[in-house]
């Protein structure tokens, strides 16, 4: 069975947990006040590894370390075990909106099992759930494969039939309407196709907009992060206005033992580029922090 078949079955029959994940929030919640992430209530199929194990686009960010400021940098920045890119926080109820584009990379695949989203939502950096969509380019041994989704985090991610190609142009948008509600719109306009989704999620903080590359979750941590090459994202906005008029923190995606996994460049406006360095040291499943 292909891993585009099997990222569609429900492996794990009546259970909606995926262990090490949906219950980690970022490494300063416990000592900041925030609570853990609860047990997801969706069971939506997403995809899952060759040994069965669910995998989790999207979700909240695993920080590994404080804010710093370098002498000359334009943005404090962060270390994270699952996150790259650029997250914008400030109070409970501040982010109405995020969006941006990008274009979907090609995945290199070599041997073994690799996964790398491409996301932009609402909350997860220091909150307990995640407004999000984007794209995914995953490796089942030299096969690479792409598609799309939406997620309501905790709740597992639900993926879209739409075909997805390296080389697309997407444009993805999360909107609070009022009433808990959400809308998640994401295009792709070199295939013609265009999805909007509206959502209930009651008590989401609105505390952060991000827009990320993430190493997804599986049972017991996170997974390596599939050779994507490089991406660049454009036009990133949070309320409308580009993300270098909040103060952003750039996130660097490092395994739990220090290993560079992928390089962010600087945010000018609303654009940056992510590049990939390393599927990180941990096996598949295994904790990554």
């Amino acid at each position: 069975m292909s891993l585009s078949a099997r990222r569609r079955a429900l492996v794990i029959a009546g259970s909606s947990l995926l262990a090490g994940c949906t219950v980690m929030a970022p490494a300063y919640a416990a000592m900041s006040g925030h609570s853990a992430a609860p047990a997801a209530t969706s069971a939506a199929a997403g995809p899952d590894t060759a040994n069965g194990a669910r995998v989790q686009p999207g979700g909240i960010g695993h920080l590994v370390g404080p804010r710093t400021t370098h002498p000359g940098a334009r943005n404090a920045t962060t270390n994270s075990t699952n996150w790259s890119g650029y997250a914008v926080t400030s109070g409970n109820g501040s982010f109405t909106s995020v969006s941006s584009s990008w274009v979907e990379p090609m995945g290199t695949c070599r041997s073994g099992n690799q996964y790398s989203s491409f996301w932009v939502g609402l909350d997860g950096y220091s909150s307990s759930s995640v407004e999000q969509t984007g794209s995914e380019v995953d490796c089942s041994g030299r096969a690479p494969q792409y598609y799309s989704w939406y997620e309501m985090y905790p709740a597992y991610p639900v993926d879209f039939s739409s075909t997805v190609r390296p080389g697309d142009h997407l444009t993805g948008s999360v909107t609070y309407t009022g009433g808990s509600k959400f809308t998640l719109e994401l295009s792709d306009t070199t295939e013609g196709w265009s999805h909007t989704v509206t959502k209930r999620l009651p008590g989401a903080a609105r505390s952060s907009a991000e827009v990320i590359v993430e190493a997804p979750c599986i049972a017991g941590g996170y997974a390596p992060l599939a050779d994507f090459g490089q991406v660049g994202f454009s036009g990133s906005t949070a309320n409308g206005s580009a993300l270098s008029n909040f103060d952003p923190v750039g996130v660097n995606m490092v395994s739990v033992n220090g290993v560079a996994e992928d390089s962010v460049s600087s945010l000018h406006g609303g654009s940056f580029t992510a590049t990939w360095l390393s599927s990180g040291n941990a096996p598949l499943g295994g904790s990554r922090g």
